[in-house]
């Protein structure tokens, strides 16, 4: 007989509509470049990233070699913050090089900026104009234009490549705006036309930087199996990639630096992202609420939260309903565990300890317990929280019991 909770799910409707990047994946990818844009029919390119990537040549000097006449010019000077005004500088660089495409290099910071740039170049608004619209409404309109192409080359880990979105903030001091704002932009547009998933590139982040940005992308390949918007599609790539991701973790967390863990960690991360970010929909959910909510109005890195509340989340998920705990626990390598529910739960704190990640809400620099119920409101309000399981009504009370939970 089968599992009760998989004939279920067999029983489950879904629609799937998916136009993904063409993806290449070689651990010599970026060298592939040139015959990307070739292949796309471009003829060159402005290389966007921020400013350590830009002055690193052990990531440069690949990237230049792969694109070779192609190179247009490069923009250096992306940031965290994704300023609105960074992109208006990007427009500018981008007019000056006269480059048909962008390429990304970097983590997500540096896709979603490029992402901004490529709608301003589409734009018939002037800057003024596009800030202003921004602080009143938190987005940017995409026009119905046809955008400048972009081509990613991830360097972290945090899985923001194959996304339809961008975030993006504005202050009065960077852009002309006439007060700080921020936001995000969703179309299909901003789907990159390409992906070049490069184990060797990844390799040279430091391991700090690679470590704290591999929560964001493991917990995408969490979510997308509970989400109340997975399907059979999602979750194929999600527990494949979760597998990769579970093993390729745990080994890096040991100092272990062979090629097959930089491999299984860039494949995973290709997976777990497949179909997430979709033209009706995504499969984030409650984990990504709290990280929000952790992370918006205070300076707590994103993977550091995602490090420190996820195991408390998928407390409170299983607590409340099934949450898919044995699909979980399947993918990331425990399903002969005789309680699913714990073995995920200690397979999640296992990879957070191998990464040297914090574990307690108090050891960042994020809210004090007396604002869990200003955090849990924001949670409850962060658009991901609509795809949590359908039977899950989480609450104020229950969002500030995960996080005294996490403190």
């Amino acid at each position: 007989m089968p599992d009760t909770s998989v004939a279920a799910d067999l029983d489950s409707p879904f629609r799937f509509e998916y136009e993904p990047a063409t993806l290449r994946y070689a651990p010599d990818a970026v060298q592939s470049l040139g015959a990307e844009l070739d292949a796309q029919g471009y003829n060159s390119a402005l290389v966007v990233c921020g400013a350590t990537v830009g002055d690193t040549p052990a990531v440069m000097d690949p990237v230049r070699e792969g694109l070779g006449d192609r190179l247009a010019g490069t923009f250096a000077e992306t940031t965290p913050a994704k300023r609105l005004g960074t992109a208006c500088d990007g427009l500018e660089r981008l007019r000056e090089v006269d480059a048909d495409c962008l390429v990304a290099v970097g983590g997500g910071s540096s896709l979603d900026v490029a992402k901004i740039i490529s709608i301003l170049a589409a734009t018939d608004r002037d800057p003024a104009a596009v800030g202003q619209a921004f602080v009143d409404s938190g987005t940017i309109a995409v026009p119905e234009a046809e955008l400048p192409p972009i081509i990613a080359a991830p360097t972290t880990l945090a899985g923001a490549d194959l996304s339809l979105v961008a975030g993006v903030t504005a202050a009065p001091d960077t852009c002309p705006v006439n007060e700080p704002a921020s936001g995000g932009v969703s179309d299909p547009k901003l789907m990159p036309e390409a992906v070049c998933y490069d184990p060797d590139l990844i390799a040279t982040t430091p391991r700090p930087i690679l470590a704290a940005s591999a929560m964001n992308g493991f917990d995408k390949g969490i979510e997308t199996l509970y989400a109340a918007s997975a399907t059979p599609v999602t979750d194929a790539t999600a527990s494949r990639g979760l597998g990769l991701l579970t093993d390729g973790l745990l080994a890096f967390g040991t100092g272990d630096d062979d090629p097959w863990v930089y491999q299984s960690l860039t494949q995973g991360l290709m997976l777990v992202q497949y179909g997430i970010s979709r033209a009706d929909g995504t499969t984030l959910s409650l984990i990504h609420a709290l990280g929000h909510g952790l992370t918006r109005a205070y300076e707590v890195q994103q993977g550091a939260a995602h490090a420190v509340i996820a195991p408390h989340a998928l407390s409170y998920l299983f607590e409340q309903v099934d949450g898919r705990r044995s699909l979980l626990a399947d993918a990331l390598g425990a399903g002969d565990a005789s309680d699913p529910t714990a073995a995920v739960i200690d397979q999640i704190n296992d990879v957070v300890t191998a990464l040297g990640l914090p574990t307690r809400l108090r050891d960042v620099d994020g809210p004090g317990r007396e604002a869990f119920p200003e955090v849990a409101d924001a949670v409850l309000e962060d658009a991901f929280i609509a795809n949590a399981p359908s039977e899950l009504a989480p609450t104020r009370k229950d969002i500030v019991s995960v996080l005294e939970s996490a403190w």
